[in-house]
């Protein structure tokens, strides 16, 4: 009986042995997730920051101009004007021609592509050219009349072209391409020559049109009927007007 129960208790504590669990196998710590809820507040701080901006120009704007904070005034805190001569005019404006010209300047590097080192601009001009006769420019003798002061006859220099006028209020540049080196070069630099020099292309080219143009010509024709009316509504019968030959 003895042997028995010891085999039986042996056996049990081998089934017991077997039973029991192994131990867990030391497992390896977990992967961390990549921190994306920092990224994901700062894009949402920038956001919101820009719709605030926004929001509070728009609100500015429909603010009074007394109660807008940022509202720019403008302070003209220019001198008098001084006067520095007086010329006495004996011209007669006979006719005014209106111009535009369109002027595309375009400067480049030798060795760069204009990418990189060029500008090119296109500008608008609106200018006038006026045509007058210098009647203070008359000789002795220009103006003969008869006995009678039925009959006058005047003797006129031919029609001279004043410089040309360019209007800075309708005159503009249209478009302006720049390298990458002008574009750095004038965002530390400002330049007044580059407009200046626009305008006086603008107004070389204009005053090449006015001496091609009839204007001089219209402006002769313009002072004879003058003239010719003038002197006929003091009781002139005839008045003959002669004017120089061109490039006398």
């Amino acid at each position: 009986m003895a042997r028995s129960e010891s085999k039986k208790d042996a056996s049990l504590s081998g089934e017991a042995k077997r039973a029991e669990p192994d131990p867990p196998a030391a497992s390896a710590p977990p992967a961390r997730a990549p921190r994306r809820g920092g990224l994901g507040t700062a894009l949402v701080l920038v956001v919101a920051t820009i719709a605030v901006v926004l929001l509070a120009q728009q609100t500015l704007h429909m603010l009074p101009h007394w109660l807008n904070p940022f509202a720019t005034e403008t302070k003209d805190r220019s001198g008098p004007a001084v006067l520095q001569s007086i010329q006495n005019m004996s011209r007669y404006e006979a006719a005014s021609g209106q111009y535009q010209v369109i002027v595309d300047l375009e400067k480049d590097a030798k060795y760069l592509p204009s990418t990189v080192q060029g500008k090119r601009t296109l500008f608008v001009g609106y200018g006038t050219v006026d045509a007058y006769v210098d009647f203070g420019k008359l000789p002795k003798g220009a103006v003969t009349v008869n006995k009678d002061r039925t009959t006058a006859t005047i003797k006129l220099p031919k029609a001279q072209l004043e410089a040309t006028n360019v209007d800075p209020k309708r005159s503009y540049v249209y478009s302006a391409q720049r390298g990458l080196f002008n574009r750095i070069g004038d965002a530390f630099s400002n330049n007044p020559n580059d407009q200046q020099q626009l305008y006086v292309l603008a107004s070389q080219k204009i005053q090449a049109a006015a001496n091609e143009s009839g204007l001089r010509d219209r402006a002769d024709q313009n002072t004879r009927t003058m003239l010719v009316n003038l002197l006929k509504s003091l009781g002139f019968k005839t008045v003959t007007v002669q004017q120089e030959a061109a490039g006398q």
